[in-house]
C-alpha cells in the first residue's frame, strides 16, 4: 500500500456459498501483513456513513447477490468517486446487487453464468500488459474452479482473461476470451476485480491470493495524490 497509515474497510456477507468470512480472512492476513489498518463490517449499512467512508483509502467487498438501499449505494459511489479505492473477487465484488446498474457501472462488470460448475481451465496473463505490478512475474497458470462468463464493460483495462472450451450446457460460447482480471477508474476511485476466488480452497493457489493483494495495493488511494481527505 505503499504506508503503514492505509485505512481499508472490508465488508463481507451476503450468500454464504462463497464463503465470505473464510475468504476474505485470507486477504485480510495479506493486508495486514503489509501494514494496513483493516476494519470489518458484517452489513452495508456503513456505506452510508460517509465520515467513514470518506476517511478510508480502500474499500474490500466480498458481498454476493443481496440488496442494498438506496443511501448505501450512494454512499459507496460517493466514496469511490472521490478517490477510495475499490477491490474484490469472484461473486463478492462482481455478482453484488443484481438490481443496481448504477453499481456494475462502477465495477465494470456482472455474473451471467459459471458453464459446467467447477472446471479446469487456464488463466492467461495479456501478454501487452505483462509489466504492470499487478501481474508482472505471474505467468499463466491453471485452476479447478468456476469458470466466469460475464458482461464486461469496454472500457476496462484488461490484464488476464480465459478462453472457453466447448460446453454441452453453452455450446455458443466455445473460444470466447473473457477477462478474468482488470482494473478501471470511476471518478478519482480506482477499481480492481479478480473473476477468481470462488471459496478457500481457491485461495490455496498462490496467484489466487497475490493477485488480490497486488489489485488491492494498486486500487488503494495514495495521500499525497490530491485525493479527497
Amino acid at each position: 500500500m505503499g504506508t503503514a497509515t492505509a485505512r481499508a474497510l472490508l465488508v463481507r456477507g451476503g450468500w454464504t456459498g462463497h464463503e465470505p468470512v473464510e475468504t476474505s480472512d485470507a486477504v485480510l492476513a495479506a493486508l495486514r501483513s503489509d501494514g494496513v489498518e483493516c476494519t470489518v463490517a458484517d452489513s452495508l449499512a456503513v456505506y452510508a456513513d460517509r465520515s467513514t467512508m470518506h476517511g478510508l483509502d480502500l474499500v474490500v467487498q466480498c458481498w454476493t447477490m443481496g440488496e442494498i438501499a438506496p443511501g448505501e449505494l450512494e454512499g459507496l459511489l460517493a466514496a469511490v468517486r472521490s478517490g477510495v479505492g475499490f477491490a474484490g473477487w469472484h461473486g463478492g465484488l462482481c455478482d453484488a446487487f443484481r438490481s443496481a446498474p448504477a453499481y456494475q457501472f462502477m465495477t465494470g462488470a456482472q455474473w451471467v453464468a459459471h458453464p459446467g460448475g467447477k472446471v479446469d481451465y487456464e488463466v492467461n496473463v495479456v501478454p501487452a500488459r505483462r509489466d504492470d505490478p499487478i501481474v508482472a512475474g505471474i505467468d499463466d497458470f491453471s485452476v479447478h474452479t468456476e469458470q466466469y462468463y460475464l458482461h464486461v464493460d469496454p472500457s476496462n483495462d484488461v490484464l488476464a482473461t480465459t478462453t472457453f472450451g466447448a460446453s454441452d450446457e453453452a455450446p455458443w460460447i466455445a473460444g470466447c476470451v473473457m477477462p478474468v482480471v482488470w482494473t478501471r477508474t470511476y471518478g478519482d476511485g480506482r477499481v480492481f476485480c479478480s473473476a477468481l476466488g470462488h471459496d478457500a480452497h481457491d485461495f490455496a493457489t498462490w496467484q489466487v491470493g497475490e493477485l488480490v493483494r497486488r489489485g488491492c495495493a494498486w486500487a488503494a488511494r495514495s495521500r499525497g495524490s490530491g485525493g479527497a481527505p
